[in-house]
């Protein structure tokens, strides 16, 4: 069993613009698809609404919202599942937040960390291929304002600032039948490696019985500790570029959910558009990859253009 994991992806903006141009098959090259086709789940950061209706929420600066025709493009990607447990599932309101949910559900894509309620915005997403079960646990620490409630329709939020997991955290690892996808969004934007509170978490989440953690939020990859993947990085979006932490050049993460083996293959974000990278930006990515892993004490191989590790 092969797990296909991708960061942050933006499509409103001038993702929304290629997407009525070009067409929602255009934003990834065709070798990228071909990636994640090799495995057989793919879960990633859906970090938009997915609407043609709502406002934008105030006193934020950015807004993100992708056409319904966003849905199909994930779908020619093949994703299976998508997180909505960020800072940006709210931006257009509740009412484009249910649309996300109707336009996911016609396009056969689950989603996590977001619900019409507080039980359902808490629900983990089942996901199933080849027999095997995989249970994908979604919440972010930001922003507050956006968390679900009994009646009302939001995110999946905890403090994860605070010293211990919230009592709903690790329960919901629990009695699943299943092995268990962690995916936080959590900690702040524009840092090369984890803060101590994400640490710290971590090693909470693992304790309370998940098989994996897949983080996200920096907007650049981190390193691979045991069973962590602190940040996936970001995916496809339309940002400015950090010329010192290079948020253009990503990874996509190939996990063996069966043995230890995991891929990171180097990527290359153009504006509002993702290939595989090539030439300096591909040495970048592993060099940056190299040293972040180095940290934890994880060796990292190349092979055939690919980084290679051992996850667990």
């Amino acid at each position: 069993m092969k797990l296909a994991l991708a960061g942050d992806t933006m499509l409103g903006r001038g993702v929304a613009e290629r997407i009525a141009t070009q067409g929602p098959d255009s934003l990834f090259a065709p070798e990228l698809v071909a990636a994640v086709g090799e495995a057989d789940l793919c879960v990633l950061n859906l970090e938009c609404c997915i609407s043609e209706r709502g406002a934008p929420a105030p006193g934020k600066v950015f807004h993100f919202r992708a056409p319904p025709a966003a849905a199909e493009a994930l779908a020619h990607l093949g994703v299976d599942c998508v997180t909505l447990a960020n800072n940006h599932a709210l931006d257009f309101g509740p009412t484009a937040l249910l649309d996300t949910f109707a336009h996911l559900e016609s396009a056969g894509i689950a989603w996590v960390g977001a619900g019409a309620d507080l039980d359902r915005a808490r629900a983990p997403a089942v996901l199933e291929a080849r027999g095997y079960r995989l249970a994908v646990i979604a919440v972010t620490d930001h922003p507050a304002d956006y968390a679900a409630a009994p009646r009302r329709p939001g995110v999946a939020f905890a403090d994860l600032w605070r010293r211990h997991l919230p009592d709903w955290l690790p329960e919901a690892t629990r009695g699943l039948h299943a092995d268990a996808l962690v995916t936080p969004h959590w900690g702040p934007n524009m840092l090369a490696e984890a803060t101590a509170h994400v640490r710290a978490t971590a090693r909470a989440l693992l304790e309370a019985g998940a098989m994996l953690i897949a983080g996200h939020s920096a907007h650049v990859f981190h390193g691979l500790d045991r069973r962590v993947l602190y940040d996936l990085g970001d995916f496809l979006d339309d940002y400015a570029v950090n010329p010192k932490l290079r948020n253009d050049l990503g990874l996509l993460f190939l996990v063996d959910l069966d043995g230890s083996r995991l891929e990171a293959i180097p990527l290359k974000l153009e504006f509002a558009h993702t290939r595989l990278a090539e030439g300096d930006d591909a040495a970048w990515v592993r060099q940056r990859f190299h040293e972040a892993c180095a940290v934890f004490g994880t060796e990292v191989a190349d092979e055939d253009g690919r980084l290679v590790a051992r996850w667990r």
